[in-house]
């Protein structure tokens, strides 16, 4: 179904102000993290699509790194955390010369939609009676939520919370999924009827919809019809199922435009992860934040990936740790044990296993073989290797950077390299090897005699 938004000017409300007990921690429950962004920039993120003229976030007292998220956007601070009523009333204020639609929105519900949002606004204009609407779902398992009471025309009349509803009101399942539209007019008025004769002794935003039912005026219910994406968090566990529906839902979305998971629960995403057509993702792979696959990537098992981009065609892993920074070319293999770090990687270059790769510039078709690595670090300060095209480094060498190495050049095996090297050049850096006959067999004899000694002088 598409919405089509009306002309009526819109403001929005957050509700942020809850610290979450139940979450355990020192930070405010809606700076917790789905998919490395913090549960509020999801919410928010949805409102701006609704290119509202202004947001307004209800936070509580001391709460600076919230309102730091938040900005430019406008904050009111509810001193007395004495309910959503209470919270909603804390930023009328800053709504006084505003008339239009307030949508009023939980902190805490981060993977609800612009879509959603905007069938509750159409819901609330779809008659001159109805200023109000409800954002609902039904649930087999309704517990925890405050249910819906509707008349005969299917307009809501009340919401009843849990704690006080009877027997019969428990059994409803079209439940309040906590997001209201409401005519900016009434919605001062109805704010200021709010008591607290309830069993939480709270001022609860839902006692709006009796109100508003007392005085004649519909409240329509907007039913969405993707629970999921309406999960609130009040502990460590509700994130974790958070998390996994944005996982699920992104995993789906990948598959869906052409991306092969062979597992596809055991991988991993952040928010902004982007994967081209055609790319293999093995099972158990880690995306941290800023990764891009180009299309054709090949990822395999037991990789971790983070603000990178993989170009067209390349092979990464497996067991790859490709770290910030860094740019994998077209057709490059990257193997089993490699470490890369804010580096430039040459089309078709193969760094196949057991090395280390920072702060370096590589051209095309280099071979840097098994336990090879560039000596980036002097202990005070991060220095750049550049490597040419067609490079062979051979094993087990250390490039100490600074330091070039030309086109076409060699190093050779356990070769350490200090100086620039030459196009099409051979590099050798070794010891002379010395070979010492019968060194070892008198060694044994000396320690063997040593160790004797010891025993006999503990004995005596």
């Amino acid at each position: 179904m598409k919405f089509v938004m009306s002309d009526t000017p819109l403001a929005i409300i957050i509700l942020a102000a809850g610290m979450g007990t139940r979450m355990k921690s020192d930070k405010p429950k809606v700076l917790h993290e789905v998919a490395g962004k913090p549960m509020i920039n999801w919410v928010l993120d949805s409102a701006l699509k609704l290119k509202p003229q202004k947001i307004i976030t209800v936070i509580g007292p001391d709460m600076p790194a919230l309102k730091k998220a938040v900005a430019p956007h406008e904050t009111v601070i509810q001193k007395d955390r004495n309910g959503t009523g209470g919270a909603v009333k804390c930023a009328l204020n800053a709504l006084k010369d505003f008339k239009g639609d307030v949508v009023i929105l939980l902190g805490d519900c981060p993977l609800i939609t612009s879509k959603t949002l905007k069938g509750l606004i159409k819901a609330r204009s779809e008659d001159l009676l109805t200023e109000l609407s409800v954002l609902s779902m039904e649930l087999e398992e309704p517990k925890g939520y405050g249910r819906l009471i509707t008349n005969k025309d299917g307009y809501v009349t009340a919401i009843i919370e849990e704690k006080d509803a009877k027997a019969k009101e428990k059994a409803i399942n079209l439940v309040n999924a906590g997001a209201f539209c409401v005519n900016s007019e009434k919605l001062s008025s109805w704010i200021g009827k709010i008591d607290s004769d309830n069993a939480q002794n709270e001022y609860y935003l839902t006692d709006i919809v009796k109100i508003a039912s007392k005085e004649g005026v519909n409240c329509a219910s907007f039913v969405c019809k993707t629970p999921s994406e309406l999960k609130g968090c009040n502990s460590r566990a509700d994130l974790a199922e958070i998390e996994s529906i944005f996982q699920d839902n992104t995993r789906n979305s990948f598959m869906a435009a052409g991306v092969t998971m062979l597992e596809p629960n055991s991988v991993h995403f952040h928010h902004d992860t982007k994967i081209a057509q055609d790319c293999i993702i093995e099972p158990n792979v880690f995306f941290g934040p800023a990764v891009k696959l180009e299309k054709g990537v090949h990822i395999k098992a037991y990789s971790y990936l983070e603000d990178c981009i993989i170009r067209s065609e390349a092979t990464i892993g497996p067991f790859a740790r490709i770290r910030p920074g860094t740019d994998i070319g077209s057709d490059a293999r990257i193997g089993n044990f490699v470490e890369i770090k804010k580096s430039k990687i040459g089309k078709g270059s193969k760094i196949g296993h057991l090395a280390y790769v920072g702060d370096t510039i590589m051209g095309e078709d280099v071979n840097f073989s098994a336990g090879a690595i560039t000596v980036n670090y002097d202990g005070f300060q991060k220095h750049q290797t550049i490597i040419g095209k067609n490079v062979m480094v051979g094993s087990n060498v250390n490039l100490v950077a600074p330091v070039a190495i030309d086109d076409g050049a060699f190093i050779a095996a356990g070769s350490t390299i200090t100086e620039d090297v030459p196009a099409d050049a051979l590099s050798i850096a070794r010891d002379v090897a010395e070979v010492r006959q019968g060194w070892a067999a008198k060694y044994r004899k000396l320690k063997a005699a040593a160790l004797a000694k010891k025993k006999r002088s503990k004995a005596s």
